[in-house]
């Protein structure tokens, strides 16, 4: 049963491929991001889906790991390819393909996320709200043009940093 709760990271000749969510939680023309100490960029609320888990089930689960909040999902909104290279210590200057799926969350009236979380490297994380145009560098990339101004139905996105 140990094997239904590994994160869906699969090698795939030199390489991995990666099946994660990201919740798109904006307020106030803001949206919520992640740092940690071990990076100088920030990402997106969420992370890898675990075996045996639907995309819906582990973004509920990650977004409750990151903030403290329970949250419902109001729609997928994105489904983003991303190819480019690891740069944590397990899989340094790898190749990634990296299929994610990012979900709009439904914003309780109360909202006050709390990050209480680390990386799988013990880097500690916390919470960020940032406009479209901070000089940070944000992933996905995307977020910047379309999290605060959603397109009817799903929109299909592609990164390639090969």
């Amino acid at each position: 049963m140990a094997a239904q709760n590994k994160d869906m990271t699969v090698p795939c000749g030199d390489g991995l491929i990666n099946i994660r969510v990201g919740a798109v939680i904006a307020k106030d023309g803001k949206i919520l991001m992640v740092g940690n100490d071990n990076a100088d960029y920030l990402y997106s609320v969420g992370g890898r889906v675990k075996f045996g888990e639907t995309a819906e089930e582990a973004i509920k689960r990650e977004v409750f790991e990151e903030t403290g909040i329970k949250m419902e999902i109001d729609r997928l909104g994105f489904v983003h390819e991303n190819y480019f290279y690891g740069d944590s210590p397990a899989n340094m200057g790898r190749l990634i393909y990296e299929i994610s799926f990012f979900f709009y969350m439904k914003l309780p009236e109360d909202f006050s996320p709390v990050c209480t979380s680390f990386t799988e490297f013990d880097g500690k994380e916390h919470l960020e709200w940032i406009t479209p145009d901070t000089e940070k560098t944000i992933y996905p990339e995307f977020y910047r043009k379309y999290a605060l101004s959603p397109a009817e139905g799903v929109l299909h996105t592609v990164t390639d940093e090969r």
